[in-house]
């Protein structure tokens, strides 16, 4: 099928808005909530003491804040994975904790935590004899949480690998599917005593059809698609009512443990002596920043005016690293400028 973005959390037993809005207890206590902290309309998960992971598709500048417990961390760069959806923001704060990555290869067949912001659930939808499932309904950004069992892992020729699980009826009160508004949301699996992020939220099935036409086309959270038709990325296929079983739409999460390497390429970058300002200098009315660089590496310079409520303005970009110091000059800012802080970061 195709599948268009998921950008809330919809379940099997109820329609009630108010379902699972807090964290979930018991034995699932930890398994995720903590972690998830409020990107823009989305969301995104801490992955190390100053950086967030988050989803490509729902965009983001630097300088947006991120919020977590209350609190707010002002994000300053961003890295993107070439292979998939995931995005890394590094924040100029530190966060006070952050998610444990799932590192195994067996999370086909394991029980999972989904969490997002996305719509409530919408109109029934029948088909004949056929209760196939509910329309995406009114958006709230209201994050929920929401179980399931990862079915399978499905490679996108440009995405890489996506977990995929099935929206069907045999898991409990608390089986969920997605729609718009859960992209960039957790699935979390538990490994050992705690529970560690598994994937990032990309994408579901659909859309849909009554009749294989686009002026029937509906976007749904599906526990049978039987009479109904799917986009298959180029036309419409009728799943046939003669089918012995039910068919269930699924939604899809980028597997973070395929890209481990790029992940801790990012996070864990020691960068030694290839980054960092030896000193500053005023020459007549222009500061000259003393960067220490690479020879094979690029590099920004920012500055602010004020540390407190920092908006941090690009000086210049795509500086090249010569292995030695390189001075950066910032003209006229002594004439200008009552104060003036600079910060230095190697781009990716």
């Amino acid at each position: 099928m195709a599948v268009p973005f998921a950008n809330g959390v919809l379940f099997v037993s109820t329609g009630d808005s108010s379902y699972n809005t807090n964290a979930p207890t018991g034995s699932l206590t930890n398994s995720g909530w903590q972690y998830e902290g409020q990107w823009m309309s989305y969301l995104g998960t801490p992955i190390a003491p100053t950086f967030f992971l988050a989803a490509q598709h729902i965009g983001g500048t630097p300088g947006t804040p991120f919020i977590l417990n209350g609190f707010s961390y002002t994000t300053v760069t961003n890295f993107d994975d070439p292979n998939t959806d995931l995005r890394i923001w590094q924040v100029a704060q530190t966060f006070p904790y952050y998610a444990p990555l799932y590192a195994g290869s067996n999370e086909v067949g394991q029980a999972c935590v989904v969490i997002g912001r996305g719509t409530q659930r919408g109109s029934l939808i029948t088909t004949g004899a056929i209760t196939n499932g509910w329309m995406w309904g009114a958006g709230d950004s209201v994050e929920r949480w929401g179980e399931n069992t990862v079915s399978g892992v499905y490679t996108d020729a440009t995405r890489g690998q996506l977990l995929f699980a099935n929206f069907d009826q045999t898991g409990g009160s608390n089986v969920c599917d997605l729609s718009v508004g859960d992209s960039s949301g957790g699935m979390f699996i538990q490994n050992g005593s705690q529970w560690a992020l598994a994937g990032l939220h990309y994408a579901v099935d659909g859309p849909f059809s009554y009749d294989g036409t686009s002026t029937t086309e509906f976007d749904a959270a599906l526990i049978d698609l039987r009479g109904l038709y799917y986009y298959n990325g180029s036309g419409w296929t009728l799943e046939p009512l003669t089918n012995p079983v039910p068919v269930p739409s699924a939604f899809y999460s980028t597997r973070v443990s395929a890209r481990l390497s790029w992940i801790n390429s990012v996070v864990n970058n020691n960068l030694g002596n290839d980054l960092g300002i030896a000193g500053l200098q005023i020459v007549g009315s222009n500061a000259q920043i003393n960067l220490i660089t690479g020879s094979n590496r690029f590099y920004r310079v920012d500055y602010t005016t004020n540390l407190v409520n920092a908006v941090w303005i690009t000086l210049t970009n795509n500086i090249p690293g010569a292995g030695t110091n390189v001075v950066v000059t910032d003209p006229g800012v002594l004439t200008t400028q009552p104060a003036r802080f600079y910060r230095a970061t190697v781009l990716p």
